[in-house]
C-alpha cells in the first residue's frame, strides 16, 4: 500500500500497460489493436467507454464456453449482479485474477488495515459472521453463476473457512429464511468477534437473533463483538439501529466499496467515513464529470486530473477483461494526497424530472438533519417524482419505513424538505415559492413493507437493495399497492 500511496499516478499507468499487454491476442485486443497502445491516450483513442449492453454478446459468448475474447486466461465464474430491483440481470466475468488479485487481497487488506489502526485487537480469537448473498452456484455449459459473495466463499482458501461462521455448506444456501435460521442456529453458539454484510439485511439477521434467544442487545450474545464490516448501501440511515442493537462506545464500523465488478475502496482509519482508493488491485480507473456525463458518449479524465469535491461517474478497466466500462456508481474525492473518496449514488439513480437534480447523497444528508430534530429513526425508502397534472405542479412522494417514527409527520415532513433546499441549490429554486415543485408528500410505510415487496419479487438477501431514488413511478405504485 505504501508504494501506490506515494507514487499513485505511476502505479496506476504502469498497471494499465500490464493489462494492455496481457490481452492484446485476445478477440477485444486485436480488435482495438493493443499491440499499438502505448500510453494512455492511446488506450483512449483506441478503446471507447462501454456499458454492459456493449458487451452482452461477448460475454454470452464466454458464458457458452469460447474463451480469449476479452481476457487470456480462462474465465469459468460469472457474478450475477441484477443492479436495480427490477433490472435484467448482468453477469460479470470473474477471472482467476480478479479473485486472487483484487477481492482476496483486499480481504486480507481490510484485515492488516483494521489491525494496525486497532493494535489491542482480540479479532483473530473468535469468528467472522459473513453474511453472503442468497443465490447458490449454478452450472451452465461448464461455466457457472452465482452471486459474487458465494463465488468468493466457494474459492475461498480452506483455511479462510477456519474463521469464519457460518460454515460453507449454510453460507451457499439458497433459500433466505431457511438460510437464516441456519445461521442463527450455527452462530449463536460460536464466539463471533466481527460481522461482515450488507447494513440493511445484517440487521434483519441480528434482530431474529435477540428473538430467538430473548436477549436485549447483541453484546449479551456475542460479548467480544468489536467490529463491523459493511458496504453495499449508505450506513447513515441504519447507524443508529446499529447502536442500538451493538451499545459498545468502543465498537467499531469499517466500510468497504466493492462490487461484482471488483473491490475499489477500503476505510482506513478508524471513524472515519472516507475511502481509500485501491490503486494496485489489477483495476484501472478514470472518472467522467457528472456535469458532462452522456453515457457512452462521455469524455473521460485520468486519476492525475481529478479534483476535490466534483461529482464523478466511475470508469473502470480490469484484470476480469472490463475495458473502460461504466459501473454505474457516482463519487466524490475528499483527498487527493492520498486518493479518498466518498460514494455519491448512482449515475441512474436520481430525479431529475423538474431539473431539481436530486442525488442519493442529498437525500441521504436531508434524512438525517430530519431524523436528528424528529429523534425518529429510518429503517427503509424510496422516493419518486409526482409528474405535473394539467395546471397542478409535480413534487417528490416518499415511502419511509421507520423504525422509530416522528411524533409528528408534517414537521419531519418540512425538516426534510428544508434540508434539501439547503443541500441542492437546484431543489431550492424549483421549490421556491412552490413555482415547479410542491412541498413533499410522505408517505409513513407499514411494518415489513419493504421486506414483502423484496419478498414478492424473489429479492430477498445478499446484494439486493431498495431503489433509492427514481425518474419513474413503477416502485413507488407497486409499495402503494402493498400499504
Amino acid at each position: 500500500m505504501e508504494l501506490f500511496l506515494k507514487y499513485p499516478i505511476d502505479v496506476q499507468e504502469e498497471l494499465l500497460l500490464q493489462l494492455i499487454a496481457l490481452a492484446k491476442h485476445t478477440e477485444f485486443g486485436k480488435q482495438h489493436k493493443f499491440s499499438k497502445i502505448k500510453s494512455y491516450s492511446d488506450f483512449v483513442q483506441s478503446v471507447p467507454i462501454q456499458k454492459y449492453e456493449t458487451i452482452e454478446p461477448l460475454i454470452e459468448r464466454c458464458r457458452k464456453g469460447e474463451q480469449n475474447l476479452f481476457w487470456p486466461t480462462k474465465i469459468k465464474w460469472f457474478a450475477k449482479s441484477s443492479g436495480t430491483t427490477n433490472a435484467k440481470s448482468k453477469f460479470i466475468p470473474v477471472s482467476y485474477e480478479a479473485l486472487e488479485e483484487c477481492h482476496f487481497n483486499a480481504g486480507k487488506d481490510m484485515l492488516g488495515l483494521y489491525i494496525n489502526n486497532n493494535k489491542e485487537t482480540q479479532l483473530f480469537t473468535g469468528k467472522g459472521l459473513r453474511l453472503g448473498g442468497s443465490s447458490a452456484i449454478y452450472e451452465d455449459n461448464d461455466t457457472y453463476f452465482g452471486d459474487l459473495s458465494a463465488i468468493i466463499i466457494e474459492n475461498m482458501p480452506f483455511w479462510a473457512d477456519y474463521s469464519s461462521a457460518p460454515k460453507q455448506e449454510v453460507a451457499l444456501m439458497g433459500e433466505w429464511e431457511t438460510k437464516m435460521e441456519a445461521i442463527i442456529d450455527e452462530t449463536i453458539k460460536e464466539n463471533i468477534t466481527s460481522l461482515a454484510g450488507v447494513p440493511s439485511w445484517m440487521l434483519v439477521l441480528l434482530n431474529k437473533v435477540l428473538e430467538k434467544t430473548g436477549k436485549k442487545h447483541i453484546l449479551e450474545v456475542w460479548p467480544n463483538l468489536e467490529v463491523y464490516f459493511h458496504g453495499g448501501v449508505n450506513f447513515n440511515p441504519y447507524r443508529e439501529q446499529f447502536k442500538q442493537l451493538i451499545p459498545k462506545k468502543s465498537f467499531r464500523y469499517y466500510e468497504t466499496y466493492n462490487a461484482s465488478e471488483g473491490f475499489f475502496a477500503i476505510q482506513d482509519r478508524n471513524n472515519s467515513d472516507e475511502l481509500l482508493l485501491m490503486l494496485d488491485y489489477g483495476i484501472f480507473y478514470e472518472f467522467i464529470p457528472m456535469s458532462e456525463y452522456d453515457g457512452e458518449n462521455s469524455k473521460a479524465i485520468s486519476l492525475s486530473e481529478v479534483k476535490k469535491d466534483i461529482n464523478y461517474a466511475v470508469v473502470i478497466t480490469t484484470n476480469g477483461g472490463l475495458w473502460r466500462y461504466l459501473i454505474g456508481d457516482t463519487v466524490k474525492f475528499t483527498s487527493i494526497a492520498p486518493y479518498r473518496i466518498k460514494i455519491t449514488g448512482r449515475t441512474k439513480h436520481f430525479i431529475n424530472v423538474f431539473g431539481e437534480e436530486l442525488i442519493i447523497e442529498n437525500a441521504e444528508e436531508a434524512l438525517k438533519s430530519a431524523c436528528e430534530k424528529t429523534k425518529s429513526i429510518i429503517k427503509d425508502y424510496t422516493v419518486a417524482p409526482i409528474f405535473m397534472n394539467g395546471n397542478k405542479n409535480g413534487g417528490h412522494e416518499w415511502i419511509i419505513e421507520f423504525e422509530k417514527q416522528p411524533e409528528d409527520i408534517s414537521f419531519f415532513t418540512e425538516i426534510l424538505d428544508n434540508a434539501l433546499k439547503n443541500c441542492n441549490s437546484d431543489y431550492e429554486a424549483k421549490r421556491y415559492n412552490n413555482m415547479t415543485l410542491n412541498m413533499p408528500k410522505v408517505q409513513q410505510a407499514r411494518t415489513g413493507l419493504f421486506y414483502d415487496w423484496l419478498k414478492m419479487k424473489g429479492k430477498l438477501g445478499g446484494q439486493h437493495k431498495v431503489p433509492r431514488l427514481s425518474n419513474k413511478r413503477d416502485f413507488v405504485e407497486e409499495l402503494s399497492e402493498l400499504l
